[in-house]
């Protein structure tokens, strides 16, 4: 902040001086606003922009955070000097040969980190992406291993203060969740989980996790309200004690919440919302004005907190920016985007509260891109 002389020859006037402080303020409470949102980029289509192109437009849009599930050259050159902060992630089909050698694990970080630094603003690296046991036995043994071979590597670089070690998680590893202050991780799952929650908490790591209320709708429509689904319900709809909980996102991010109060260690573990969304085409109540509400009330949301950790706002990532027509697992997941291939919206959303982006960029605002890949 600026000190004043006292000598006021050459001062403002008071009306101009106040101005500047109100435009201070308010830039402050944009920047608070949009800082907590991220935009998944998705790369499963024949039509999307080049890396390049994409990086552009979160530099037009004031973008300052990425999240890239794998090593992409093209974005990592693109991101250069452009002070946005970066998710990488370990693809799954790495994590066996991170686990079994050091060496492995060295050489990843030197080719997708050290070859990058310091023009490239790692964040964290994300080690596998909704890996469990039980669906996928055959990776879920290296998740840990590999954790720790990579936090080795970043420890020994001298990095573990710049750039956090995860993993992330998605909503079928909890258990109980309703009262969302029952929530928990399921039994078969914790032998797995137990000491990646130590390894967080030890590093000062938080979890990433993906939370879709769409498909909690979706799956359970007889016992959630399509309100409470989307932001929009008039009342509270959850008591849980002296918590009221009005919309699903919050009972779902609290959920995790007691499920890591409920380990050694976890109270001081965060969640980084690192998935979330709903789709305009494809399944149940799929519309573009369903998807521009929920995302719309989402970005609004996480400056607020949950009931749990009221006033903390929630690191959260939309998903996606485009929409992927490459996608084979069924036609709900090529719908998801906010923009268009030719970088134009899908429907209008705003980031902050100067209005809705009808031209592909926010002002004043900080998201997070996804890569997706």
């Amino acid at each position: 902040m600026a000190t004043f002389s006292a000598k006021r020859k050459n001062s403002p006037p008071v009306a101009a001086t106040t101005l500047l402080l109100h435009f201070g303020l308010l830039m402050g409470s944009l920047d608070i606003t949009g800082a907590q949102i991220g935009v998944c980029y998705g790369t499963l289509g024949n039509n999307l922009p080049s890396p390049k192109e994409v990086v552009d437009l979160y530099k037009s849009s004031n973008i300052r955070r990425m999240r890239l599930y794998a090593p992409n050259d093209g974005a990592l050159q693109a991101l250069r000097d452009s002070n946005i902060e970066l998710i990488l992630g370990v693809p799954n089909d790495q994590l066996q040969g991170i686990a079994n050698s050091t060496n492995t694990a060295n050489d990843w970080v030197q080719k997708n980190i050290k070859a990058y630094l310091p023009s490239v603003k790692f964040k964290y690296i994300a080690v596998g992406n909704e890996i469990l046991p039980g669906d996928d036995d055959s990776k879920a043994q290296f998740v840990l291993p590999a954790m720790r071979n990579i936090q080795s590597v970043i420890t020994s670089a001298g990095l573990q203060n710049q750039i956090k070690v995860s993993t992330a998680t998605y909503s079928p590893i909890l258990g109980n969740t309703y009262p969302p202050s029952v929530g928990d991780f399921r039994d078969d799952v914790k032998s797995f989980i137990d000491p990646i929650i130590s390894f967080l908490a030890s590093n000062g790591a938080p979890l990433l996790a993906n939370v879709y209320p769409y498909f909690s709708y979706k799956y359970n429509q007889r016992d959630i309200q399509l309100s409470y689904a989307m932001f929009t319900s008039p009342s509270v709809v959850v008591q849980d004690g002296g918590k009221g909980y009005q919309n699903l996102f919050y009972a779902m991010v609290d959920a995790f919440h007691s499920a890591l109060e409920k380990k050694d260690g976890g109270d001081s573990v965060e969640i980084v919302v690192s998935e979330t969304g709903w789709p305009t085409e494809g399944g149940v109540k799929t519309t573009v004005q369903n998807a521009q509400t929920y995302n719309s009330k989402l970005i609004q949301h996480v400056k607020n907190g949950t009931p749990k950790r009221p006033g903390k706002p929630i690191e959260t990532y939309i998903f996606a920016m485009f929409d992927e027509n490459q996608k084979t697992s069924s036609e709900l997941e090529k719908h998801w985007g906010l923009f268009f291939p030719n970088k134009q919206p899908k429907y209008p959303i705003s980031f902050s509260s100067k209005g809705p982006i009808d031209n592909g960029c926010s002002e004043g605002v900080l998201l997070s891109i996804v890569l997706h890949v």
